[in-house]
C-alpha cells in the first residue's frame, strides 16, 4: 500500500512544533482521513476541527502544503508524495490546539452589520433575477479561507478597521437584496473598512464555493461607497439637498 508522510503542526499561539507522521494512503482518501488516521493510531490528542467530510460546513480549513484548504476536500492523491505534506492551522486567526484556531472574531463581526430589514406595510414581490443576483453570496460556508487569505487580516493584522472578504459578502448580499431599505455605506466605508481591499483576488482563488467574491461582491460595494462620498456630480446634488 503506498503511504505518506503528514508534517502536522503541533502546539498552541505560544509553543509549537511538526511531526512527522506515516500514513498509509487508500484511493479516494482525503487530508482529513489521513488526520483522522493519526488520531486514531498514534496521537489521541490531535486536535482538528471538523463535521460534515462533505465539504459544507466549513470547519476544516487548513493550510496544506502552504495553500489555505478545506482538509476535506483535498486529495491525497492530488498532493506530491516526494517530500512530506504539511498541515498546518490557518494564519490568520490564533491558535488554540494543534489545527484548531479561534474564529470567534469573525461572529462579532457579524454581529455589527445591520440586518435585512424589509419596508413596512408594503406587499414584498420579488423576482427570480433579484433572488439570483444575491444567491451566490448565500452559498458561503464560513470556512474563513477567504479571511485566512486575505493580507490585511493575515499579515497586517488589521482586524480593527477591515471585517474582510467573508462579511464584506454578507453586506453586498443584503445590500442587493431589492426588498432592503438600510444604507449600510457608512458601515462600509468606516469600520468595514472596504476600501483596504486592493482587489488581489486571492479570496475568490480560495473560496471552495468558488463564490467571485471580488468581482460580484467586494468592487459593487466599493463603486457603491465611491459614488456616495467621491462622485462630485452626487456631492453637490447632496449639498444642494441640504440647503
Amino acid at each position: 500500500m503506498a503511504e505518506a508522510v503528514l508534517r502536522v503542526f503541533r502546539g498552541d499561539s505560544e509553543n509549537g512544533e511538526t511531526k512527522d507522521y506515516k500514513v498509509p494512503v487508500e484511493e479516494g482518501m482525503v487530508v482529513l482521513d489521513a488526520l483522522l488516521y493519526i488520531q486514531a493510531n498514534y496521537d489521541g490528542d490531535l486536535a482538528v476541527r471538523w463535521n460534515c467530510k462533505a465539504a459544507k460546513c466549513g470547519s476544516c480549513s487548513t493550510e496544506i502544503n502552504g495553500i489555505p484548504k478545506l482538509s476535506c476536500k483535498t486529495r491525497m492523491d492530488s498532493l506530491p508524495r516526494d517530500e512530506p505534506i504539511t498541515v498546518y492551522p490557518i494564519k490568520a486567526f490564533p491558535v488554540i490546539k494543534d489545527l484548531v484556531t479561534d474564529v470567534k472574531w469573525n461572529y462579532q463581526k457579524q454581529k455589527e452589520i445591520p440586518p435585512f430589514t424589509p419596508p413596512e406595510d408594503e406587499e414584498m414581490i420579488m423576482y427570480q433575477d433579484d433572488v439570483e443576483r444575491s444567491q451566490e453570496f448565500r452559498k458561503c460556508i464560513e470556512c474563513f479561507l477567504c479571511q485566512n487569505v486575505c493580507h490585511i487580516l493575515r499579515d497586517n493584522n488589521a482586524k480593527e478597521s477591515f471585517f474582510g472578504p467573508r462579511y464584506l459578502i454578507k453586506i453586498a448580499e443584503l445590500d442587493m437584496h431589492p426588498l432592503d431599505t438600510v444604507d449600510r455605506s457608512e458601515l462600509l466605508r468606516n469600520e468595514a473598512g472596504v476600501g483596504f481591499c486592493n482587489i488581489t483576488k486571492c479570496c475568490t482563488e480560495v473560496c471552495p464555493e468558488n463564490i467571485r467574491i471580488t468581482d460580484n461582491a467586494i468592487i459593487p460595494l466599493k463603486e457603491r461607497v465611491v459614488d456616495k462620498y467621491f462622485d462630485p456630480i452626487n456631492w453637490i446634488l447632496s449639498k444642494l439637498k441640504e440647503d
